[in-house]
């Protein structure tokens, strides 16, 4: 069965990296063959080529000229024409409204993916609910509302994102990490790996390792470099934040990087006290895999994820809250040691890549309306 999958392609965060796992495990599941369709170049379609899987060009579309969108939309028409596709899955409303209406006519299961809340006010969304789907996919109990205010007359599902533990040589790449970033061995190092968007929680990050300036043996590494309009000055900002708190010279801004997971086999606590509520979060997933204890908001789909087990929730905006979680773990080894021991066991709990993999085939090839 072949399910083609629509993305922009223009950014990298959470849902590209879903798509890139799609892709990279497809033989987990042979029964069902993913292709992509993309309207951007870019770290997307890079990665996805070289994994070995069809990926379609749509051509580059803006909304403000609706020539680009007649254009992508007659590619993906002779697409679907010429290929023999069992579904098409789109992923969020921006390809959903510019797409959606193709696939409907093409008489092709439609199934709409929702990766973040919506406001079904918006006008993006408002077109795109002009055309509704077979099928929602939420990705947490956290956005099923949105998924279904967006399609009320869909049956919505709920599937946690499939996250594979990566292969990765601890002791090795903690030694190579480290030296690459001037870090002593025995430094306790917190992590933040995030797009640079305020609701991730940076701010607040940095006024947290501001209130333990006195406190010795840590530093941070923030991973995530601009992608979008104003995400340059937003890291300045943070930057600024970083020098006025005292702490500049503790904190590494490591820009955009691509080997995330070494990052986090080389920190000791993985920290994002998101000011918004994250809808899913497969970093945290990530961060529990490498044996880090999180610590984060309680709210959103991250309240889904972490438990005291394995990591601390802290009241959202409660900066106070989180250089305390912090101030505990750096000083406390043994508690590190219990609460990431925890972690890979939580996370394929929730997100193991075989049983994730066959709920997706499930979902999809479902008789509509079940």
């Amino acid at each position: 069965m072949r399910v083609l999958h629509l993305a922009a392609g223009n950014l990298f965060g959470g849902v590209e990296t879903y798509l890139i796992t799609l892709a990279k495990l497809r033989h987990l599941c042979p029964e069902m063959e993913p292709e992509f369709g993309l309207c951007f170049s870019g770290r997307l379609r890079d990665e996805l080529t070289a994994t070995g899987v069809p990926v379609h060009d749509l051509d580059a579309v803006r909304i403000s000229r609706p020539w680009t969108v007649l254009r992508a939309r007659s590619r993906l028409q002779r697409l679907v024409r010429q290929q023999s596709f069992d579904a098409v899955m789109v992923h969020s409303s921006w390809p959903h409204a510019v797409f959606a209406p193709v696939v409907r006519r093409s008489g092709v299961r439609l199934i709409h993916a929702v990766h973040g809340e919506i406001d079904h006010r918006h006008w993006l969304n408002r077109w795109a609910a002009r055309t509704p789907p077979d099928a929602v996919i939420a990705n947490s109990n956290f956005i099923v509302q949105s998924a279904t205010n967006l399609f009320p007359r869909v049956p919505v599902q709920i599937m946690y994102y499939p996250v594979s533990q990566p292969n990765v040589d601890r002791d090795d790449v903690r030694c190579t990490i480290r030296r690459e970033l001037s870090t002593a061995p025995k430094t306790v190092v917190i992590l933040q790996a995030s797009r640079l968007e305020p609701w991730k929680g940076q701010f607040l990050h940095v006024e947290a390792l501001g209130k333990l300036k006195e406190f010795s043996g840590w530093k941070a590494w923030f991973a995530g470099g601009p992608q979008m309009a104003g995400e340059a000055e937003y890291l300045a900002e943070l930057e600024r934040r970083a020098k006025d708190a005292g702490i500049v010279d503790r904190i590494c801004f490591l820009g955009q990087r691509k080997d995330v997971p070494h990052l986090m086999a080389a920190a000791d606590i993985f920290c994002q006290p998101n000011s918004g509520p994250e809808p899913f979060g497969i970093v945290f997933v990530e961060a529990l895999h490498a044996g880090l204890p999180v610590v984060t908001s309680n709210f959103g789909g991250a309240s889904e994820i972490v438990i005291p087990d394995c990591g601390v929730l802290t009241l959202p905006g409660d900066a106070a809250a989180v250089a305390e979680a912090l101030r505990e773990l750096i000083a406390d080894p043994e508690r590190r040691r219990t609460l990431g021991e925890a972690g890979p066991s939580r996370a394929a709990e929730l997100c193991d890549p075989a049983r994730q993999l066959a709920k997706l085939a499930e979902i999809i090839f479902s008789p509509i309306g079940v």
